[in-house]
């Protein structure tokens, strides 16, 4: 491996916390245990950079996994170790329980297929997460000869045992004081590389997808779904990387062990683990009938009862499963919920419980270029520092900052809260760390569309209140809404409903003798400066017409257009984007002329709006001589409402029935009603 500029960076501010990943690859497939198990060992023998050590490192990596690795069929070879030594050192996934007859506590170690395994009180009650399915740790497993001369004797016992994570009380300081040394993009990378993943050939919503799926080891009681294709690694995270989570396989719960056993009084899993993953969703199910209404109140509350006792826990629900069709598909036929439980799929009241929906589609299958070999943060050192990230909280950092619009409720403000607060704690793991606008930016988009992504769920399944979906924010002092989409609900041949930004405007131009109609989209950005200039080369004749028309226009009546604001003191940039076989954009100076407005007042166009119309040097409005055409247009390409000089009204009369009741049609009669008609609320 060549070293490049991370590798020197992270090796000068990190040095005794960083592993090689390719060599963790090479042994987690040699030998039965997790990546952050091999990632211990490596951290405590092969932390450096320089060749020889790792390589002594290595050996002693390699010696110690195949002396106190058990693999298949060695069994009794360790066995009769323990036997002729008096004891053997293992690393194993140990487990309790409590033995009603000999009021005894028992261990299991699935490795040597032992369950009668002698272990004292006191031990089981330093480490309790043996009693909820256990842990990885470094055993020293003893064997009394005298034991097992008696009947029903246990001759097998646990002496000693070392829990397989970091301890150390100054590791956030540590790292907070490496992150400095980072630019954002750097340290963005440094991060993905820690988990395995190599960031090169990855667009950015693939790694934005690889950030949510951290945020539950960085937040408390965070609940999240992720679905998507077969072999995308999203159970790995949770299952390799880090000590602090626990997977449930094929979706099998008890009540008991998820929450509190009512017997006996032990706490279940969301009060041992910083995150339960349930694997296969589809099969998720409870011994009791009323598990789901119980781990329902628990994403919602972060209690639960047992009898008259109310207990609260922090540990995150992650439910991940398998699309068996393509997103879109899956969009036609139902919602984006359908592979999940019957009891689970179709209920609001559980939806709004979800804190993100990560859209699994957005992760590449898993494969030797998305894995990295370069140096990142061992696993119990980066699993250690989420584990105590989890105790605060950075959603004081929107305050003043970010509002959210008015789509939002109550709980998705929360959802969308805690997403951003988890995303700026990976970014920033300092308490007193500024955050720069451009990255709470970066996290508040992610929350608010991986949120919406729930709330559009909800919203299929019919229910009026969640009707409502248009995801905004203002963002500083600049006041300028912005809306958040997700992109599978859009398609390239259609214009959703979901407003522009200030600026851009969706038009149809009614061609002409050598074109079709088309739909364009056209964009202005406004600075400081004057004039108008158009981006596309070269500019077609008949578009630069209709710019020069809605420019004229915008100085000559800007008062009533734009009130106080001067648009001679602005300088337009503007692009037509042709979505059509036309490509000249002729006849738009309506949408134009709006389109420099909003760019001027920061406003945006209603969503889901198409804007018609041209208007000459004096003002006036010209009339558009294939309304019927431009309207089925509309429709086709999805629009909802569609803005068109009064003049069209007759020819109107001829647009189908079933046609008229598909969008809604609105007139103008001038420049200033079609922007007061256009402008959102």
């Amino acid at each position: 491996m060549e070293m490049d500029h991370l590798d020197n960076l992270a090796a000068s501010v990190l040095d005794g916390y960083l592993v090689r990943k390719d060599l963790v690859r090479t042994f987690s497939r040699q030998f039965p245990v997790p990546t952050y198990v091999v990632e211990f060992l490596l951290g405590r023998y092969c932390a450096s950079i320089d060749p020889e050590e790792i390589e002594e490192g290595l050996e002693i990596v390699q010696r110690q996994l195949r002396a106190r690795t058990v693999k298949a069929g060695e069994e009794e070879l360790f066995k009769a170790r323990a036997r002729e030594k008096g004891a053997v050192k293992i690393i194993d996934l140990i487990s309790a329980r409590l033995d009603a007859k000999t009021d005894s506590y028992l261990a299991t170690l699935p490795s040597l297929q032992i369950k009668d395994v002698r272990i004292s009180g006191a031990l089981v009650n330093t480490h309790e997460r043996m009693l909820t399915g256990g842990f990885y740790a470094e055993i020293t497993l003893g064997y009394d000869a005298a034991i097992a001369q008696e009947k029903n004797g246990r001759p097998f016992g646990i002496e000693g045992l070392r829990e397989i994570q970091l301890s150390k009380h100054d590791i956030l300081d540590i790292l907070t004081e490496a992150r400095q040394q980072f630019t954002t993009a750097e340290w963005k990378q440094f991060l993905l590389r820690s988990i395995g993943i190599n960031t090169e050939k990855l667009s950015e919503r693939t790694q934005n997808a690889f950030f949510l799926r951290m945020v539950p080891f960085v937040e408390r009681n965070y609940n999240m779904v992720e679905l998507g294709p077969r072999g995308t690694g999203k159970s790995h995270l949770f299952q390799q990387v880090s000590p602090y989570a626990h997977l449930i396989s094929g979706g099998k719960a008890t009540v008991a062990k998820m929450f509190v056993n009512n017997a006996n009084g032990r706490r279940g899993l969301v009060c041992q683990y910083d995150v339960v993953c349930f694997d296969e969703v589809s099969g998720i199910s409870f011994d009791q009938k009323d598990g789901v209404n119980i781990m329902k109140g628990y994403m919602e509350s972060g209690e639960f009862s047992r009898g008259k006792e109310s207990i609260r826990a922090d540990g995150c629900i992650v439910l991940v499963g398998n699309f068996d069709v393509d997103v879109e598909h899956q969009q036609r036929i139902g919602h984006l919920f359908g592979p999940m439980p019957q009891e689970m799929r179709d209920d609001t009241a559980f939806m709004d419980r979800i804190h993100a929906y990560l859209p699994g589609w957005d992760v590449p299958k898993i494969n030797k270029e998305l894995l990295t070999n370069h140096f990142g943060l061992v696993s119990d050192f980066l699993s250690e520092c989420m584990s105590r990230l989890r105790r605060e909280s950075r959603v004081s950092v929107l305050h003043n900052r970010v509002l959210y619009g008015g789509a939002l409720s109550g709980r998705d403000t929360n959802a969308v809260n805690m997403t951003t607060s988890g995303l700026i704690k990976l970014l920033y793991p300092g308490q007193t760390d500024e955050i720069p606008d451009e990255d709470l930016e970066w996290a508040v988009r992610i929350a608010l569309e991986a949120r919406r992504r729930v709330k559009e769920q909800q919203k299929r399944i019919g229910a009026a209140e969640f009707r409502n979906t248009h995801f905004s924010y203002v963002f500083n002092e600049e006041g300028v809404e912005k809306f958040v989409s997700t992109p599978e609900l859009q398609s390239e041949n259609s214009i959703g409903d979901d407003p522009l930004e200030p600026g851009q405007v969706w038009t149809i131009s009614p061609g002409g003798i050598d074109e079709h109609a088309g739909l364009f989209r056209i964009e202005a950005n406004e600075g400081p400066g004057s004039g108008v200039k158009v981006l596309n080369k070269p500019v077609p004749a008949p578009f630069k017409e209709s710019i020069s028309y809605a420019e004229q226009n915008l100085y000559s009546r800007s008062v009533n257009l734009v009130g106080d604001k001067n648009p001679r003191n602005h300088e337009f940039t503007v692009q037509l984007r042709a979505f059509d076989a036309a490509k000249t954009g002729a006849k738009v100076g309506v949408a134009a002329l709006i389109a420099l407005c909003t760019s001027i007042l920061k406003k945006s166009v209603r969503g889901g709006l198409i804007i018609v119309g041209e208007i000459n040097l004096g003002g006036s409005i010209e009339p558009v001589h294939n309304s019927v055409t431009i309207a089925e247009i509309a429709i086709e390409k999805g629009a909802t409402a569609l803005l068109m000089p009064v003049a069209c009204r007759r020819q109107l009369f001829d647009l189908s029935d079933d046609m008229a009741t598909k969008v809604d049609i609105q007139f103008f009669s001038d420049a200033r009603d079609a922007l007061l008609k256009a402008i959102l609320d």
